[in-house]
């Protein structure tokens, strides 16, 4: 293929709320760019992971490389789509780091969405060109003007600017790709200078180890050569180099503001860090490129084998899992009640459903997860900070000084007939009301700060629920601040269940302690002696169930005659249950487990 000039070459991503049309966007640039055969043409063509098909949802950042000619010019456009759901926010800021331009989309009926703020003020601290896109625009109830001046509101982009698309039925796709070609800039970096690539993403063949996708930001790299991972210090060769169009398609070179992938026999998955800068291994002074913040896991929860005996193959998905996905974390971690398992981060409640179902479809594991849980700080009377992960962790309450929660600042956009119930919701989860700002006559923003721990579980679903659809949410970290929480304990028998362990507020234990043993109270069998299932704040019960044991009625064979021989025969059996109740142990089923934790409480 003929060499395109750099001032040819346009990176840009699409960034958008979920569900304002981005992959199909992506189709229909694919199309007219004629990337793809009409004959190969699918919906959503650049979400092929399985699990992204089923749910309609784009989970990873895909690249692609299109070629176009324009007023008798070839131009390169480097294509990546991004996902929309605040879990997958990571997945977009590396991204950005990769385009000079980004297309903001906006749905032409729903407007401007939380998450379209959110990445549009991404984009601007990235410093992108943006081309501001309102999609949908063939739907009869759109609203088109009215969105375009809500974009004009809350982004500050210029109402001339906006260009009107239908990515479903390809209206104005030509105008589409006449702002991307005119108002993005073309990349920099010197094609003559030291390589200096950007690994942004990677995944593993089971044939070919890991390949890695690289954004060329100085340099040229060719098949054949040795380059040197800066970070991981390792040396490898270039087997084959090429470009997404949008199958892997090989090239004989890479230069400076291109993207594309570098396959080098790389069969450990230790050596690939995503963020890392690859450079030749002849150029020693090369400087790394400045990465990506490490991004922050908010949720963690335990993952076990169903059965506990594949530990080896739940260990070796995770790590290929991760190499894909760097964006959650894992560590081994045992339990009483479930066995060998691992402790794993990951950034929100979709993301750890994501990666639960990943693991289960790509690597045909069965799991069992303990009850989900964000992180905590607690401040101990020797002036210790420790971070808490899982509620095991927890100190004594005697040694605590303070116990500190992490807090969001969660924006909240609906209709303004519902703001009143919004209200209420975020007041009934201890949120603190901060702002409130019209984003038009008929939609408003409010920001309140809430406990993580809160907002993770069914905040997106209560929401949605009460604003008929149309409320839409999204959040920042603020930080950890101070308040009146506890561990509470499930015992069983008096022991306790360490896997049904939670941390909680104090006001909320009561109820929780009270669901959680009521629902084991139907889960557990009847033992031959009476169980009893308590919660627990340290040392007082906040909550009893028993379990009634099996009798068997050892009066049966007495009839009339003196009371006192029945009552010798009851207590005797009553002396049997007493010594059986200290030897015996209780038998948790599995199912008991996946019924409390699924439920949420």
């Amino acid at each position: 293929m003929a060499k395109i000039d750099q001032t040819n070459i346009r990176n840009f991503c699409i960034i958008a709320h979920i569900d304002h049309g981005k992959s199909t966007l992506a189709d229909r640039i694919l199309e007219h760019t004629g990337s793809v055969a009409k004959r190969n043409m699918q919906e959503q063509l650049l979400d092929d992971m399985e699990l992204e098909r089923q749910r309609g949802i784009t989970i990873k950042a895909r690249a692609v490389a299109m070629t176009i000619q324009h007023k008798g010019t070839t131009y390169e456009l480097n294509l990546i789509d991004t996902p929309g759901h605040v879990d997958f926010q990571y997945e977009v800021s590396r991204s950005l780091n990769c385009c000079e331009g980004a297309l903001l989309l906006a749905d032409a009926f729903q407007g401007v969405e939380a998450q379209t703020v959110a990445t549009g003020y991404a984009a601007i601290e990235h410093d992108l060109d943006i081309i501001p896109v309102v999609n949908k625009i063939d739907l009869k109830h759109q609203r088109a003007d009215e969105v375009v001046q809500e974009m004009e509101q809350t982004l500050g982009v210029d109402a001339e600017d906006v260009v009107r698309v239908s990515a479903k039925t390809g209206i104005n796709i030509d105008g589409l790709i006449d702002a991307i070609v005119t108002k993005i800039k073309p990349p920099e970096g010197d094609a003559k200078a030291g390589l200096q690539a950007m690994i942004f993403d990677s995944h593993y063949d089971e044939y070919r180890g890991a390949i890695t996708y690289v954004r060329i930001m100085n340099g040229t790299v060719r098949k054949g050569q040795k380059v040197r991972m800066v970070r991981a210090n390792t040396i490898h060769e270039v087997v084959e180099i090429g470009q997404f169009r949008p199958q892997q398609t090989p090239c004989d070179e890479l230069r400076a503001g291109q993207v594309g992938y570098l396959v080098c026999n790389i069969k450990s998955l230790n050596d690939v860090n995503i963020g890392d800068t690859v450079t030749l291994n002849s150029e020693k002074d090369i400087e790394p490129l400045p990465g990506y913040h490490e991004p922050k896991r908010m949720v963690y929860c335990g993952l076990y084998p169903s059965d506990g005996q594949d530990f080896k193959e739940l260990r070796e998905a995770l790590e290929k899992l991760a190499i894909n996905d760097p964006s959650f974390e894992f560590a081994p971690e045992s339990s009483e009640a479930l066995g060998f398992g691992f402790r794993c981060g990951f950034l929100g409640m979709l993301h750890m459903e994501v990666v639960q179902q990943r693991l289960e479809q790509e690597s045909d594991v069965d799991l069992v997860q303990t009850a989900p849980n964000v992180t905590y700080e607690v401040l101990t009377k020797r002036g210790e900070i420790l971070h808490i992960h899982r509620p095991q962790e927890v100190p004594d309450s005697g040694d605590i000084e303070e116990f500190r929660q992490p807090i969001v600042r969660v924006n909240l956009i609906q209709p303004e007939e519902f703001v009143g119930p919004v209200m209420k919701l975020c007041n009934e989860r201890r949120g603190l009301l901060q702002n409130t700002e019209y984003l038009s006559a008929t939609r408003v923003m409010l920001s309140y700060d809430l406990p993580l721990a809160e907002v993770i579980y069914d905040m997106h679903d209560r929401l949605k629920s009460i604003t008929r659809g149309y409320g839409t949410m999204d959040y920042d970290m603020v930080g950890y601040f101070m308040a009146d929480l506890v561990r509470m304990d499930i015992l069983v028998n008096g022991n306790k269940v360490d896997a049904l362990s939670v941390i909680c507020h104090r006001a909320d234990a009561d109820r929780r302690g009270r669901a959680v043993v009521k629902k084991l109270k139907e889960e557990i069998d009847r033992h031959m002696f009476e169980v009893a299932v308590q919660a627990a704040i340290g040392s007082r019960v906040i909550a009893r169930e028993t379990v009634k044991a099996q009798r068997k009625n050892v009066t049966a064979k007495c009839y009339g005659g003196d009371i006192s021989r029945k009552r010798k025969l009851l207590q005797k059996q009553k002396a049997g249950k007493k010594r059986m109740k200290s030897v015996g142990s209780v038998d948790i089923p599995q199912k008991a487990f996946m019924s409390i934790l699924s439920t949420g409480e």
